[in-house]
């Protein structure tokens, strides 16, 4: 079944011109968006919807929580496990290199790379980058291992109601904070496209624009907490990452406009 909203998006996709991408703008001249906006004589703009403020170390003392009697840590972004190590380190907090690591999307796993020796051994992640293939990867290893999941002040509950559920001891240490950023100026550029990374992305836009209507826009969300976020708020998707053809933004943005142009 097709919706009126999808209708609208796809008669608006045949003349795309402008993109926003709600992050920040890649550092360097390689990025695989910048490939794709000279592959397909598209306009790319980065604006963050939100900012992420960091927790410092003595609130986080505040939440009494022993980072070394834990044995695994469940990442769901990027800013979780900046946040996680940034913490560690202001505190003077080793890190077991036993830890196992339970990631949403491949994506964050391989970020890891930035702060441990990565080892597949130690390092787990879901299929498709939904809460239930998460739960699927940590249901295989979950004995005898205590949680940690970082997280910010609105934590998804969805993964501690399965914690809970399934017996496993965790913690939830709340490490930063997710800030809406001011979109109004570049909300008025008018894009063709807008994709969104995180639930906050979207909170972000509603924020500021309470009574905003898609009329035409094509909307692409990565991930199925932002899915759903998306959903939540009345927006039809037409992209959608992580899936198996497109296992990133850019990717699924890619199969996006091959597709519109074979039309």
């Amino acid at each position: 079944m097709v919706t009126k909203g999808a209708k609208q998006a796809e008669k608006s996709a045949k003349s795309i011109k402008k993109i926003l991408i709600t992050q920040p703008k890649p550092e360097g001249e390689k990025s695989p968006y910048f490939d794709l906006a000279k592959k397909y004589g598209v306009s790319l703009d980065f604006h963050p919807f939100i900012m992420v403020e960091g927790i410092p170390a003595k609130d986080f003392r505040r939440q009494k929580i022993d980072v070394a009697n834990f044995t695994a840590v469940i990442f769901t972004s990027r800013n979780a496990i900046d946040h996680f190590f940034r913490t560690c380190e202001e505190m003077k907090l080793s890190v077991s290199q036993d830890t196992k690591y339970f990631c949403i999307t491949e994506a964050v796993a391989l970020y890891l790379q930035k702060f441990i020796l990565y080892r597949k051994r130690k390092v787990f992640y879901g299929a498709d980058g939904t809460n239930k293939s998460l739960f699927d990867v940590i249901n295989k290893h979950k004995d005898n291992e205590k949680f940690l999941y970082p997280c910010s002040e609105s934590f998804d509950s969805e993964i501690t109601n399965w914690l809970k559920s399934n017996g496993c001891e965790y913690a939830t240490p709340v490490l930063y904070r997710i800030i809406s950023n001011n979109i109004s100026e570049v909300m008025a550029r008018n894009y063709d496209v807008i994709c969104f990374f995180t639930p906050g992305g979207v909170k972000s836009l509603i924020e500021n624009f309470p009574t905003y209507r898609q009329n035409g826009t094509i909307v692409g969300a990565f991930g199925a907490n932002t899915f759903k976020a998306a959903e939540d708020a009345g927006l039809v998707l037409e992209i959608k990452a992580p899936q198996p053809k497109a296992p990133s933004m850019v990717s699924a943005l890619e199969l996006y406009l091959s597709t519109l142009h074979k039309k």
